[in-house]
């Protein structure tokens, strides 16, 4: 008999080495620019900037998060709060957009963070309950994996990839700038830029 994951109706699907590292690059980059220091980002404030960058409207929609790290990578620094393993796995929170449930995995033996993230979009595109998909994913370290992998989604409500660089190509996903939200996380406003 098959093992069945159970997901929720609404997913995303982040690497949290990507994620960190651009929240650190971005927290660096516009201290300077906006004349302050600047705080660590508000992680559940960044999660409902994704999921309204997605479309999702405010309501009791069930928001389940899945977090891939490897071992090195176990704490996202930019960010609060940060540890995946202690603080963020088995978490959740409500917001105005519903419950979001936390989770974060990372890969057994000799698997590599990049394999578990692509698996786990697998999974997702052949769940019958997750409707809607939202990737974050290492656009340097996947290449155009994930990319070929979401354009071949077919029966979802929607699927949208989050990240800094928009593809070459159109595709049947929706891309949405990572940048924005976590701007929004780190408590940066349009006025200050």
């Amino acid at each position: 008999m098959e093992k069945k994951i159970p997901f929720a109706s609404d997913v995303i699907l982040i690497d949290a080495a990507f994620l960190d590292r651009v929240g650190k690059d971005m927290a660096a980059h516009f201290a300077p620019l906006v004349g302050r220091e600047l705080p660590k980002a508000d992680l559940a404030v960044l999660l409902e900037c994704l999921v309204l960058d997605a479309g999702i409207e405010p309501g009791k929609n069930e928001i389940q998060v899945i977090f891939v790290y490897d071992e090195e990578h176990s704490r996202m620094n930019f960010c609060l709060p940060s540890d995946l393993e202690k603080e963020v796995h088995g978490m959740a929170f409500q917001s105005r957009l519903g419950e979001f449930a936390l989770y974060a995995f990372q890969p057994s033996d000799m698997a590599r963070r990049e394999d578990l993230f692509t698996e786990s979009l697998q999974l997702l595109t052949e769940s019958k309950d997750a409707r809607r998909i939202m990737l974050v994913p290492d656009e340097e370290g996947y290449g155009t994996a994930v990319e070929q992998q979401a354009a071949k989604i077919k029966g979802k409500d929607g699927v949208t990839v989050f990240g800094m660089n928009p593809p070459a190509h159109d595709y049947e996903y929706s891309f949405e700038m990572l940048g924005f939200a976590i701007l929004q996380s780190l408590g940066i406003r349009a006025e200050e830029l």
